[in-house]
Protein backbone atom coordinates (compact mmCIF):
# COMPACT_ATOMS: atom_id res chain seq x y z
CA UNK A 1 0.00 0.00 0.00
CA UNK A 2 2.80 2.41 0.94
CA UNK A 3 4.52 1.54 -2.34
CA UNK A 4 1.33 2.44 -4.26
CA UNK A 5 1.03 5.80 -2.48
CA UNK A 6 4.67 6.58 -3.16
CA UNK A 7 4.28 5.53 -6.80
CA UNK A 8 1.24 7.79 -7.23
CA UNK A 9 3.14 10.67 -5.64
CA UNK A 10 6.09 10.16 -8.01
CA UNK A 11 3.72 10.05 -10.98
CA UNK A 12 2.12 13.30 -9.85
CA UNK A 13 5.53 14.93 -9.42
CA UNK A 14 6.54 13.75 -12.89
CA UNK A 15 3.33 15.10 -14.38
CA UNK A 16 3.85 18.46 -12.70
CA UNK A 17 7.42 18.63 -13.98
CA UNK A 18 6.26 17.89 -17.52
CA UNK A 19 3.55 20.56 -17.28
CA UNK A 20 6.11 23.08 -16.04
CA UNK A 21 8.39 22.33 -18.97
CA UNK A 22 5.51 23.17 -21.29
CA UNK A 23 4.57 26.42 -19.58
CA UNK A 24 7.12 28.01 -17.26
CA UNK A 25 9.94 27.81 -19.79
CA UNK A 26 8.11 30.22 -22.10
CA UNK A 27 10.42 33.22 -21.81
CA UNK A 28 8.78 35.17 -24.63
CA UNK A 29 5.60 35.45 -22.56
CA UNK A 30 7.48 35.86 -19.28
CA UNK A 31 9.51 38.89 -20.36
CA UNK A 32 7.31 40.46 -23.01
CA UNK A 33 6.99 43.68 -21.00
CA UNK A 34 10.77 44.13 -20.67
CA UNK A 35 12.69 46.15 -23.19
CA UNK A 36 16.12 44.89 -24.24
CA UNK A 37 17.81 47.28 -21.80
CA UNK A 38 15.52 46.20 -18.94
CA UNK A 39 16.28 42.58 -19.74
CA UNK A 40 20.02 43.32 -19.61
CA UNK A 41 19.61 45.13 -16.29
CA UNK A 42 17.65 42.22 -14.80
CA UNK A 43 20.34 39.78 -15.89
CA UNK A 44 23.05 41.98 -14.37
CA UNK A 45 21.17 42.34 -11.06
CA UNK A 46 20.52 38.62 -10.61
CA UNK A 47 24.13 37.92 -11.54
CA UNK A 48 25.20 40.25 -8.72
CA UNK A 49 22.64 38.81 -6.28
CA UNK A 50 23.97 35.31 -6.91
CA UNK A 51 27.28 36.35 -5.32
CA UNK A 52 26.74 36.32 -1.53
CA UNK A 53 29.95 38.18 -0.52
CA UNK A 54 29.13 40.86 -3.07
CA UNK A 55 25.60 41.25 -1.67
CA UNK A 56 26.97 41.60 1.88
CA UNK A 57 29.48 44.24 0.81
CA UNK A 58 26.96 46.05 -1.37
CA UNK A 59 24.29 46.28 1.32
CA UNK A 60 26.81 47.55 3.90
CA UNK A 61 28.15 50.19 1.51
CA UNK A 62 24.64 51.25 0.49
CA UNK A 63 23.49 51.66 4.11
CA UNK A 64 26.59 53.72 4.89
CA UNK A 65 26.21 55.91 1.80
CA UNK A 66 22.56 56.66 2.59
CA UNK A 67 23.27 57.34 6.28
CA UNK A 68 25.97 59.89 5.50
CA UNK A 69 23.84 61.41 2.72
CA UNK A 70 26.10 60.55 -0.20
CA UNK A 71 24.39 61.22 -3.58
CA UNK A 72 23.64 57.57 -4.43
CA UNK A 73 19.85 57.60 -4.65
CA UNK A 74 19.95 58.19 -8.41
CA UNK A 75 22.13 55.13 -8.93
CA UNK A 76 19.91 53.01 -6.67
CA UNK A 77 16.79 54.29 -8.43
CA UNK A 78 18.08 53.38 -11.90
CA UNK A 79 19.17 49.87 -10.93
CA UNK A 80 17.83 47.75 -8.06
CA UNK A 81 14.96 50.13 -7.13
CA UNK A 82 13.40 50.30 -10.59
CA UNK A 83 13.67 46.53 -10.97
CA UNK A 84 11.98 45.59 -7.68
CA UNK A 85 9.76 48.66 -7.08
CA UNK A 86 7.03 50.40 -9.05
CA UNK A 87 8.00 53.96 -8.13
CA UNK A 88 8.27 56.48 -5.33
CA UNK A 89 4.49 57.08 -5.11
CA UNK A 90 1.27 55.53 -6.36
CA UNK A 91 1.02 57.80 -9.40
CA UNK A 92 4.55 56.80 -10.32
CA UNK A 93 3.38 53.17 -10.33
CA UNK A 94 0.43 53.62 -12.68
CA UNK A 95 2.25 53.00 -16.00
CA UNK A 96 3.54 49.70 -14.58
CA UNK A 97 0.09 48.79 -13.22
CA UNK A 98 -1.56 49.52 -16.55
CA UNK A 99 1.04 47.61 -18.61
CA UNK A 100 0.69 44.53 -16.42
CA UNK A 101 -3.11 44.69 -16.50
CA UNK A 102 -3.02 44.70 -20.31
CA UNK A 103 -1.43 41.23 -20.03
CA UNK A 104 -3.97 39.99 -17.47
CA UNK A 105 -1.81 40.53 -14.36
CA UNK A 106 -3.31 42.54 -11.49
CA UNK A 107 -1.39 44.70 -8.99
CA UNK A 108 -1.14 44.98 -5.23
CA UNK A 109 0.40 48.37 -4.46
CA UNK A 110 2.48 47.92 -1.31
CA UNK A 111 3.73 51.01 0.53
CA UNK A 112 6.97 49.37 1.64
CA UNK A 113 8.22 51.82 4.26
CA UNK A 114 9.50 49.95 7.33
CA UNK A 115 11.05 50.48 10.73
CA UNK A 116 9.16 53.55 11.96
CA UNK A 117 8.76 54.27 15.68
CA UNK A 118 6.61 57.37 16.15
CA UNK A 119 2.84 57.67 16.51
CA UNK A 120 2.63 60.35 13.84
CA UNK A 121 4.39 58.02 11.41
CA UNK A 122 1.93 55.23 12.19
CA UNK A 123 -0.97 57.61 11.59
CA UNK A 124 0.54 58.58 8.25
CA UNK A 125 0.88 54.90 7.34
CA UNK A 126 -2.81 54.36 8.24
CA UNK A 127 -3.79 57.32 6.08
CA UNK A 128 -1.64 56.05 3.20
CA UNK A 129 -3.27 52.59 3.31
CA UNK A 130 -6.73 54.18 3.37
CA UNK A 131 -5.74 56.44 0.47
CA UNK A 132 -4.50 53.42 -1.48
CA UNK A 133 -7.72 51.54 -0.72
CA UNK A 134 -9.79 54.34 -2.23
CA UNK A 135 -7.30 54.42 -5.10
CA UNK A 136 -7.85 50.67 -5.66
CA UNK A 137 -11.62 51.03 -5.54
CA UNK A 138 -11.50 53.13 -8.70
CA UNK A 139 -8.93 50.98 -10.50
CA UNK A 140 -9.99 47.60 -11.94
CA UNK A 141 -6.35 46.54 -12.16
CA UNK A 142 -6.00 46.80 -8.36
CA UNK A 143 -8.45 44.56 -6.45
CA UNK A 144 -6.31 44.61 -3.29
CA UNK A 145 -4.95 46.83 -0.57
CA UNK A 146 -2.21 45.72 1.86
CA UNK A 147 -0.29 46.68 4.99
CA UNK A 148 2.25 45.37 7.49
CA UNK A 149 1.21 45.26 11.17
CA UNK A 150 4.40 47.02 12.28
CA UNK A 151 3.53 49.83 9.90
CA UNK A 152 0.74 50.73 12.34
CA UNK A 153 2.53 50.33 15.68
CA UNK A 154 5.87 49.76 17.38
CA UNK A 155 7.37 46.29 17.20
CA UNK A 156 7.95 46.39 20.97
CA UNK A 157 4.21 46.76 21.66
CA UNK A 158 3.32 43.90 19.33
CA UNK A 159 5.97 41.80 21.02
CA UNK A 160 4.73 42.60 24.51
CA UNK A 161 1.09 41.84 23.66
CA UNK A 162 2.17 38.58 22.00
CA UNK A 163 4.01 37.57 25.16
CA UNK A 164 0.89 38.44 27.25
CA UNK A 165 2.89 40.89 29.32
CA UNK A 166 1.09 43.57 31.30
CA UNK A 167 0.98 46.96 29.58
CA UNK A 168 1.34 50.18 31.51
CA UNK A 169 -1.18 52.97 30.99
CA UNK A 170 0.79 54.61 28.19
CA UNK A 171 1.26 51.29 26.41
CA UNK A 172 -2.44 50.47 26.76
CA UNK A 173 -3.20 53.71 24.94
CA UNK A 174 -0.66 52.83 22.28
CA UNK A 175 -2.16 49.38 21.77
CA UNK A 176 -5.67 50.83 21.55
CA UNK A 177 -4.51 53.22 18.83
CA UNK A 178 -3.19 50.24 16.84
CA UNK A 179 -6.61 48.58 17.15
CA UNK A 180 -8.29 51.81 16.07
CA UNK A 181 -6.02 52.07 13.02
CA UNK A 182 -6.95 48.52 12.04
CA UNK A 183 -10.65 49.32 12.33
CA UNK A 184 -10.26 52.51 10.29
CA UNK A 185 -8.57 50.63 7.44
CA UNK A 186 -10.87 47.60 7.52
CA UNK A 187 -13.96 49.81 7.54
CA UNK A 188 -12.81 51.60 4.39
CA UNK A 189 -11.87 48.31 2.70
CA UNK A 190 -15.36 46.96 3.32
CA UNK A 191 -16.93 50.21 2.15
CA UNK A 192 -14.86 50.07 -1.06
CA UNK A 193 -15.27 46.30 -1.56
CA UNK A 194 -11.48 45.99 -1.81
CA UNK A 195 -9.68 42.89 -0.50
CA UNK A 196 -7.36 43.80 2.38
CA UNK A 197 -4.23 41.65 2.69
CA UNK A 198 -2.46 41.85 6.05
CA UNK A 199 1.14 40.69 5.95
CA UNK A 200 2.79 38.36 8.45
CA UNK A 201 6.00 39.34 10.21
CA UNK A 202 8.35 38.00 12.87
CA UNK A 203 7.46 35.23 15.31
CA UNK A 204 7.99 37.46 18.37
CA UNK A 205 5.07 39.72 17.43
CA UNK A 206 2.92 37.50 15.20
CA UNK A 207 0.63 36.09 17.92
CA UNK A 208 -0.83 39.53 18.63
CA UNK A 209 -1.11 40.26 14.90
CA UNK A 210 -2.93 36.96 14.29
CA UNK A 211 -5.41 37.59 17.10
CA UNK A 212 -6.11 41.15 16.02
CA UNK A 213 -6.60 40.10 12.40
CA UNK A 214 -8.94 37.32 13.51
CA UNK A 215 -11.08 39.83 15.38
CA UNK A 216 -11.19 42.03 12.25
CA UNK A 217 -12.33 39.06 10.17
CA UNK A 218 -15.13 38.40 12.64
CA UNK A 219 -16.27 42.01 12.35
CA UNK A 220 -15.79 42.72 8.64
CA UNK A 221 -16.10 39.34 6.84
CA UNK A 222 -19.78 38.82 7.60
CA UNK A 223 -20.93 39.36 3.98
CA UNK A 224 -17.76 39.05 1.88
CA UNK A 225 -14.20 37.96 2.55
CA UNK A 226 -12.67 41.42 2.89
CA UNK A 227 -9.90 40.87 5.46
CA UNK A 228 -7.24 38.27 4.60
CA UNK A 229 -4.36 37.19 6.82
CA UNK A 230 -0.96 35.71 5.91
CA UNK A 231 0.48 32.34 6.94
CA UNK A 232 4.25 31.90 6.86
CA UNK A 233 4.57 28.20 6.09
CA UNK A 234 8.18 27.89 7.19
CA UNK A 235 6.62 27.89 10.67
CA UNK A 236 5.81 24.29 11.58
CA UNK A 237 2.75 25.28 13.64
CA UNK A 238 0.79 27.02 10.88
CA UNK A 239 -1.40 24.09 9.79
CA UNK A 240 -2.78 23.61 13.29
CA UNK A 241 -3.14 27.37 13.63
CA UNK A 242 -5.15 27.46 10.39
CA UNK A 243 -7.40 24.59 11.48
CA UNK A 244 -8.15 26.36 14.76
CA UNK A 245 -9.08 29.59 13.01
CA UNK A 246 -11.19 27.69 10.51
CA UNK A 247 -13.21 26.04 13.29
CA UNK A 248 -13.70 29.30 15.19
CA UNK A 249 -14.79 31.11 12.02
CA UNK A 250 -17.35 28.40 11.21
CA UNK A 251 -18.68 28.52 14.77
CA UNK A 252 -19.10 32.30 14.58
CA UNK A 253 -20.46 32.39 11.05
CA UNK A 254 -17.87 34.26 8.99
CA UNK A 255 -15.46 33.32 6.21
CA UNK A 256 -11.71 33.80 6.04
CA UNK A 257 -9.02 34.38 3.44
CA UNK A 258 -5.33 33.57 3.72
CA UNK A 259 -2.29 34.42 1.69
CA UNK A 260 0.20 31.62 2.12
CA UNK A 261 3.93 32.24 1.75
CA UNK A 262 7.02 30.32 2.75
CA UNK A 263 8.51 33.08 4.92
CA UNK A 264 10.89 36.01 5.03
CA UNK A 265 12.78 36.06 8.33
CA UNK A 266 14.43 32.65 8.59
CA UNK A 267 17.92 33.60 9.78
CA UNK A 268 16.57 36.15 12.24
CA UNK A 269 14.11 33.59 13.67
CA UNK A 270 16.81 30.96 14.20
CA UNK A 271 19.09 33.48 15.90
CA UNK A 272 16.36 34.86 18.16
CA UNK A 273 15.25 31.37 19.22
CA UNK A 274 18.83 30.50 20.13
CA UNK A 275 19.40 33.78 22.00
CA UNK A 276 16.18 33.43 24.01
CA UNK A 277 16.46 29.69 24.65
CA UNK A 278 13.30 28.40 22.96
CA UNK A 279 12.93 25.88 20.10
CA UNK A 280 13.06 27.46 16.66
CA UNK A 281 9.57 27.92 15.17
CA UNK A 282 10.97 27.22 11.71
CA UNK A 283 10.70 23.89 9.87
CA UNK A 284 13.83 21.75 9.99
CA UNK A 285 14.52 21.81 6.26
CA UNK A 286 13.45 23.30 2.94
CA UNK A 287 11.77 19.99 2.09
CA UNK A 288 9.74 20.15 5.31
CA UNK A 289 8.80 23.76 4.53
CA UNK A 290 7.71 22.81 1.02
CA UNK A 291 5.59 19.94 2.40
CA UNK A 292 4.04 22.25 4.98
CA UNK A 293 3.22 24.87 2.34
CA UNK A 294 1.66 22.31 0.02
CA UNK A 295 -0.34 20.66 2.82
CA UNK A 296 -1.72 24.02 3.96
CA UNK A 297 -2.56 24.92 0.37
CA UNK A 298 -4.39 21.64 -0.13
CA UNK A 299 -6.31 22.11 3.16
CA UNK A 300 -7.57 25.49 1.99
CA UNK A 301 -8.48 24.19 -1.46
CA UNK A 302 -10.42 21.40 0.27
CA UNK A 303 -12.35 24.02 2.26
CA UNK A 304 -12.99 26.78 -0.28
CA UNK A 305 -16.55 27.19 0.94
CA UNK A 306 -15.07 28.72 4.11
CA UNK A 307 -11.52 29.86 3.25
CA UNK A 308 -10.24 31.81 0.23
CA UNK A 309 -6.68 31.37 -1.01
CA UNK A 310 -3.85 33.59 -2.24
CA UNK A 311 -0.88 31.42 -3.28
CA UNK A 312 2.04 33.75 -2.67
CA UNK A 313 4.80 31.63 -4.13
CA UNK A 314 7.86 31.75 -6.36
CA UNK A 315 7.99 27.95 -6.31
CA UNK A 316 7.05 26.35 -9.60
CA UNK A 317 6.07 22.97 -8.16
CA UNK A 318 3.70 24.51 -5.61
CA UNK A 319 2.10 26.63 -8.32
CA UNK A 320 1.56 23.59 -10.49
CA UNK A 321 0.28 21.53 -7.61
CA UNK A 322 -2.37 24.20 -7.02
CA UNK A 323 -3.29 24.06 -10.71
CA UNK A 324 -3.47 20.27 -10.57
CA UNK A 325 -5.75 20.28 -7.50
CA UNK A 326 -7.98 22.91 -9.11
CA UNK A 327 -8.30 20.74 -12.21
CA UNK A 328 -9.06 17.63 -10.14
CA UNK A 329 -11.81 19.52 -8.32
CA UNK A 330 -13.29 20.92 -11.52
CA UNK A 331 -12.66 24.51 -10.42
CA UNK A 332 -12.57 27.34 -12.94
CA UNK A 333 -9.14 28.79 -13.55
CA UNK A 334 -10.46 32.25 -12.72
CA UNK A 335 -12.37 31.13 -9.61
CA UNK A 336 -12.57 34.40 -7.60
CA UNK A 337 -11.70 32.54 -4.39
CA UNK A 338 -8.21 31.62 -5.66
CA UNK A 339 -5.32 33.93 -6.52
CA UNK A 340 -1.68 33.42 -7.41
CA UNK A 341 0.87 36.11 -6.61
CA UNK A 342 4.54 36.95 -6.94
CA UNK A 343 6.70 39.95 -6.14
CA UNK A 344 7.36 42.57 -8.79
CA UNK A 345 10.75 41.96 -10.38
CA UNK A 346 10.76 38.23 -9.60
CA UNK A 347 9.35 35.04 -11.15
CA UNK A 348 7.83 36.69 -14.21
CA UNK A 349 7.91 33.25 -15.85
CA UNK A 350 5.29 32.15 -13.31
CA UNK A 351 3.14 35.31 -13.23
CA UNK A 352 2.72 36.03 -16.92
CA UNK A 353 2.44 32.42 -18.06
CA UNK A 354 -0.24 31.75 -15.43
CA UNK A 355 -2.14 34.86 -16.53
CA UNK A 356 -2.07 33.75 -20.18
CA UNK A 357 -3.64 30.47 -19.06
CA UNK A 358 -6.52 32.37 -17.44
CA UNK A 359 -5.63 32.16 -13.73
CA UNK A 360 -6.08 35.08 -11.32
CA UNK A 361 -2.59 36.55 -10.88
CA UNK A 362 -1.39 39.60 -8.98
CA UNK A 363 2.03 41.13 -8.59
CA UNK A 364 3.02 42.79 -5.30
CA UNK A 365 4.35 46.19 -6.41
CA UNK A 366 6.34 47.86 -3.61
CA UNK A 367 6.78 51.63 -3.72
CA UNK A 368 7.93 54.53 -1.57
CA UNK A 369 10.81 56.99 -1.22
CA UNK A 370 14.09 55.34 -2.21
CA UNK A 371 15.75 55.69 1.21
CA UNK A 372 12.68 54.44 3.09
CA UNK A 373 12.29 51.38 0.85
CA UNK A 374 15.94 50.28 1.25
CA UNK A 375 15.21 47.81 4.12
CA UNK A 376 12.79 46.03 1.78
CA UNK A 377 15.28 46.01 -1.10
CA UNK A 378 18.08 44.70 1.10
CA UNK A 379 15.84 41.87 2.32
CA UNK A 380 15.00 40.99 -1.30
CA UNK A 381 18.70 40.80 -2.18
CA UNK A 382 19.51 38.70 0.88
CA UNK A 383 16.61 36.31 0.29
CA UNK A 384 17.57 35.76 -3.33
CA UNK A 385 21.14 35.09 -2.28
CA UNK A 386 20.01 32.46 0.25
CA UNK A 387 17.82 30.65 -2.30
CA UNK A 388 20.48 29.76 -4.83
CA UNK A 389 18.25 27.57 -6.99
CA UNK A 390 15.73 30.34 -7.50
CA UNK A 391 18.38 32.88 -8.50
CA UNK A 392 19.94 30.38 -10.92
CA UNK A 393 16.50 29.77 -12.45
CA UNK A 394 15.97 33.51 -12.95
CA UNK A 395 19.41 33.85 -14.56
CA UNK A 396 18.88 30.90 -16.90
CA UNK A 397 15.50 32.21 -18.05
CA UNK A 398 16.87 35.71 -18.64
CA UNK A 399 19.80 34.24 -20.56
CA UNK A 400 17.42 32.17 -22.69
CA UNK A 401 15.35 35.23 -23.54
CA UNK A 402 18.47 37.24 -24.38
CA UNK A 403 19.52 34.49 -26.77
CA UNK A 404 16.04 34.31 -28.28
CA UNK A 405 16.16 38.07 -28.97
CA UNK A 406 19.74 37.92 -30.16
CA UNK A 407 21.11 40.40 -27.59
Amino acid sequence: MFRDIKSNYICLQYRLIMISKNLFDNTETAFKLKSDSELERAYFLFKMISNEPLVQIGTAVTKFALNVHLPVEGLIRSTVFDHFCGGVNESDCLPTVDKMFDTGVYSVLDYSVEGKEEEAQFDRARDKVIELTYFARDKEAMPFSVFKPTGLGRFAIWEKVSAVEELNEEEQGEWQRIIDRYHAICKVAKECDVILLIDAEEYAMQKAADELCESMMETYNTEKVIVWDTLQCYRHDRLEHLKGRHERAKAKGYKTGFKIVRGAYMEKEHERAEDHGYPTPICKSKEETDDNFNTIMRYILDNLEDIYLFVGSHNEMSSYLAMEIMEQKGLLRNDPRIWFGQLYGMSDHISYNLAVEGYNVAKYVPFGPVKDVMPYLIRRAEENTSVAGQTSRELNLLKTEKQRRGI
